[in-house]
């Protein structure tokens, strides 16, 4: 059906034309047959030429609509003033010529044919006969009637083409502005959040270590505060990963913490376990390329929230050291030491939600930074007892010098 639809359109005018063309002739010989026409014999072929010349060429009118707008109207104008003979096909073709000048061609050459048939009109004013006036005012009127409806349709065309331009701006717009805002939601929950909810789950998870004659319901209370904010935690994941893939991209974000609020970072995680978290810092400070401070500032603070979760009470020192092609990293406390599987005795990654949140899936989100910026990561137990965390992140000489 679509083909055939697709077919008829193609071949219209082609169709039109030649149907117009066939009607035009039947009624011009009709007119010659009845006395209607000139008695002159030697004018009658001629009728017949401007018969077809007023209608057959619009079946080029969607290729050539200039030229064939030309041709119709300048045959038509040669029908009426001459010999004041215009057929209905041929009436018809030039009205279709005309709305279709208004609706695809420039305004000016659109108004053009109007001025001669308002002239065509006013010759025949004078003219004794009422159908002749009658007949010229007629053809102009609907001449001028033509035109307006091409106009028209192409000023409602525009306007919705103006509209639906408008509208998708504004779809956009408003796309762009709520993405904007879903990954600005994300960062606010991922960095204030989520994060002030993991300290809850750490105190209180440390409280029921550090707290001297802590009585059994109270501990009970504080596991349970801790249980909650770990479940509030992991449906706060889920809900970040759907703002961020609704967000698409994360357009204006704040700059990324670097290796500068490192010293923040002790201070609020000494301040939350309540025990000694050292930063120490050896070499030269020098400013490194900022996905290397983002990689390191990120892994210390994955390190610092599993040694609260897993070593709740134990000392942490943070240990940097710049060298002049690596960062240098290393987390110790002096806890338990790594957890270990009961099947393989390894040293299993500390997988906690709190540090979910903060930068992936424990040990494993770590080596992965790492790995990212090619560097590379090696947990163990330290000598004496506790966890050790060692990272080497290369630094290219141009960022060093």
């Amino acid at each position: 059906m679509a083909a055939l639809r697709q077919q008829l359109t193609r071949c219209g005018p082609q169709f039109g034309g030649a149907v117009l063309g066939l009607l035009a002739v039947v009624e011009t010989l009709n007119r010659m047959g009845s006395g209607m026409a000139l008695d002159d014999p030697e004018s009658r072929p001629f009728l017949l030429i401007l018969a077809l010349l007023t209608t057959v060429p619009i079946a080029l009118l969607p290729a050539y609509p200039t030229a064939v707008g030309v041709l119709v109207t300048a045959a038509a104008v040669l029908s009426l003033l001459p010999f004041r003979v215009l057929t209905v096909p041929g009436l018809a073709a030039q009205l279709i010529v005309l709305y279709h000048l208004g609706r695809h061609s420039s305004r000016l050459f659109a108004l053009a044919p109007l001025p001669v048939f308002g002239a065509y009109a006013l010759a025949a004013s004078g003219d004794i006969d009422q159908a002749e006036r009658t007949y010229a005012v007629m053809v102009a009127l609907l001449a001028f009637g033509a035109v307006a409806a091409g106009l028209s349709r192409r000023v409602r065309t525009e306007a919705q083409v103006h509209s639906a331009a408008a509208q998708a701006v504004a779809d956009t717009m408003y796309e762009h502005a709520a993405r904007g805002e879903r990954a600005r939601i994300a960062r606010e929950l991922h960095d204030v959040v989520a994060h002030h909810i993991s300290m809850i789950a750490v105190q209180a998870e440390t409280a029921r270590f550090t707290t001297a004659g802590m009585p059994p319901e109270g501990a009970k209370r504080l596991l349970a505060i801790g249980d909650t904010a770990r479940a509030a935690l992991t449906e706060m994941r889920r809900l970040l990963g759907v703002l961020r893939e609704d967000a698409g991209t994360t357009g204006g974000r704040k700059p990324q913490p670097a290796l500068q609020q490192l010293v923040d970072l002790v201070d609020e995680a000494r301040e939350a376990s309540g025990t000694a978290t050292r930063l120490i810092v050896r070499g030269d400070i020098v400013p490194l390329d900022p996905g290397i401070e983002l990689t390191a500032y990120r892994i210390v603070q994955e390190a610092l929230t599993n040694a609260r979760r897993h070593a709740p009470g134990a000392a942490v020192d943070v240990e940097l050291h710049y060298t002049g092609g690596a960062l240098a990293l290393r987390i110790r406390d002096n806890g338990p030491g790594p957890r270990r599987t009961a099947a393989t005795g390894t040293a299993a990654a500390a997988t906690g939600t709190a540090g979910e949140v903060a930068a992936g899936h424990g040990l494993v989100g770590m080596r992965e930074r790492a790995a990212m910026v090619g560097g590379e990561l090696h947990v163990g137990e330290a000598v004496g007892g506790g966890f050790i965390i060692d990272v080497r992140l290369p630094v290219p000489d141009a960022e060093t010098a």
